[in-house]
């Protein structure tokens, strides 16, 4: 009799737990195009996916998602390609946000400008259209002096013969200067008695102590915070669009790369309030980090509600084609207000860089840390070293320091990184944008080596590779298409090899993505038990010619399961 009901009790169990047995309409099986997992070190592909209320519950053959599942919702791919949904290594939600509230002043492709005749015309336009009353704060975003006709930047005497009586802040694409009129100086207290700050240029007049509204690194932040603040009155009506558009590029985790205390309540209560429709991974900013680390409300590393404060954000340098990114070997180009040596700038002393690399190792604090010159990359490095051997902590314990940028790595830097497993976040597009000014700058050695994916690739290091959005637009596939190609506008490959395979392009938008923000167990991949966060393409990057790969299209994007973007 106990052997009867053991046996009819193993029956009921097995019957329970058969998934042919059961409905399974709420399982959505997606097959019929190129599923590409993005776990193994070479493509691989697979005939089906199963999504089940927000995570992934079967990768595979068709014929067995048939068998294990009885009524799925079935979604025909009709040929199109499933990747997982791309992981933004690094932008600026905020400043993508604020775009929406400024004037677009950006050269081609992005905008239309191409001369500072026409800028002028835009900011007089942008006044009448807006309504903008006398003596109220007028943005722009995205002027790059490289690619104006005139070769430099405007000046505030322009501004003021367009805007007499509006104080005026032209953001320069790169985010690490801009050009402000007289008003604005003079609202941001900036004379000829101004001392340049450290860290910082004001630009001055030839022969003259008079500014010319040209103010560089540490020297904008002022301007820079004063616009963040009056625009951040308008970001709860911008927040669900710049959502929008992140999944519109394919994006089912966004970053916000530099963000002060107020921001990331702001995003914390638009968590709270349900507001999220894809996650958002937040850097803090490093002169707030002992604020931070003692703020109870602030949990790094953990995701509520779909947003998370990763780490903290350091800066170490300027812009390369801004000529203030700090180097080793001068630049080969003249360098306004230097006139021998003109290595770019360092933004923070060794000794501050080397405190707040304490405090941060100290607190299993995750550290990002701005770096464009090889100088600066250098200074991050003993940076690493000092607070090690300081804290008696492995130089290469699992800490995922993430230089972002390192445009100017050199290879014995990149065996640093491989040593310490220090994580590079590259910045490929700069090879299409201002590959041309670098060649010109830096000269063929440097700018040939400039992001270098397939070196680091074959060294082992997990690269990513981002947009800076909004310095290059947001696309993940652009990134793609510049890795892959490293064409500059007037069409010179700069530095054929380092030319990336597109497998190797879209591992630094997904899976090393996820690692990079210690998501890999979470997102990145198609593994069953990861969340459903998809991206459906038009086309299939391992297959396009690679000049294509930048106009491939996102057909959807889907969070958790959940479309949040359709281009039907």
């Amino acid at each position: 009799m106990r052997l009867l009901k053991i046996t009819i009790m193993s029956l009921l169990l097995l019957a329970c737990n058969d998934t042919t047995n059961s409905d399974n309409s709420n399982v959505t099986l997606y097959y019929n195009g190129d599923i590409i997992t993005m776990e193994t070190n070479d493509p691989m592909y697979v005939d089906a996916v199963a999504e089940q209320d927000g995570k992934i519950v079967f990768v595979g053959a068709l014929a067995e998602a048939e068998e294990t599942f009885k009524n799925p919702t079935k979604v025909d791919l009709k040929g199109k390609t499933l990747l997982p949904g791309f992981i933004d290594p690094h932008s600026h939600f905020e400043k993508v946000s604020n775009t929406m509230g400024q004037l677009n002043i950006s050269p081609p492709p992005v905008g239309d400008v191409t001369n500072i005749p026409q800028i002028m015309e835009m900011l007089k336009k942008y006044k009448v259209d807006k309504n903008i009353p006398d003596g109220e704060w007028i943005f722009a975003w995205g002027y790059d002096e490289n690619l104006l006709e005139e070769g430099r930047h405007p000046t505030n005497q322009e501004i003021d013969d367009v805007l007499p009586n509006n104080p005026v802040y032209l953001d320069h694409t790169s985010g690490h200067m801009g050009v402000a009129n007289s008003i604005a100086l003079k609202m941001m207290n900036v004379t000829a008695e101004s001392k340049n700050p450290p860290g910082g240029n004001i630009g001055r007049y030839t022969d003259s102590n008079e500014p010319n509204g040209l103010v560089q690194e540490t020297a904008m932040y002022p301007f820079v915070g004063n616009m963040l603040q009056i625009l951040e009155t308008k970001a709860a009506g911008f927040f669900v669009a710049t959502q929008n558009y992140y999944a519109e590029n394919g994006i089912t985790t966004a970053q916000d790369g530099l963000i002060n205390r107020r921001k990331i309540k702001f995003y914390q209560e638009q968590a709270e309030s349900g507001n999220m429709m894809i996650d958002l991974i937040a850097l803090a900013g490093y002169s707030e980090l002992e604020q931070n680390l003692k703020d109870s409300t602030i949990t790094f590393k953990a995701y509520k509600n779909g947003f998370k404060v990763q780490g903290t954000k350091l800066i170490g340098d300027g812009s390369p084609q801004g000529k203030t990114a700090f180097f080793t070997q001068p630049y080969l180009t003249q360098v306004d207000g230097c006139e021998e040596n003109c290595v770019g700038l360092p933004s923070i002393t060794q000794e501050a860089m080397n405190k707040l690399f304490l405090v941060g190792y100290e607190n299993n604090n995750q550290l990002f840390i701005h770096c464009n010159g090889d100088a600066a990359i250098d200074m991050a490095i003993k940076a690493h070293e000092n607070a090690c051997n300081t804290l008696d902590q492995p130089l290469d314990k699992d800490r995922r320091t993430v230089i972002i940028h390192s445009q100017f790595v050199r290879p014995d830097q990149l065996q640093k990184y491989l040593e310490y497993k220090i994580q590079p976040s590259f910045f490929t597009n700069h090879a299409y944008f201002w590959g041309d000014v670098h060649l010109e700058n830096l000269g063929v050695e440097r700018a040939s080596f400039l992001s270098p994916i397939a070196t680091s690739d074959k060294l082992g290091i997990k690269y990513t590779n981002h947009s800076d959005a909004t310095v290059t637009p947001l696309n993940p596939l652009m990134t793609v298409w510049s890795a892959v190609n490293r064409t500059s506008r007037n069409g010179v490959i700069v530095g054929e090899a380092e030319r990336a395979t597109p497998y190797q392009a879209l591992k630094a938008i997904t899976i090393n993505a996820a690692f990079e923000n210690y998501d890999e167990d979470l997102k990145g991949s198609l593994k069953e038990g990861k969340l459903a966060d998809f991206v459906i393409l038009e086309g299939n990057p391992l297959k396009a010619e690679p000049e294509t790969l930048k106009d491939i299209k996102v057909a959807k994007t889907i969070k958790d399961g959940k479309v949040v973007y359709s281009n039907d």
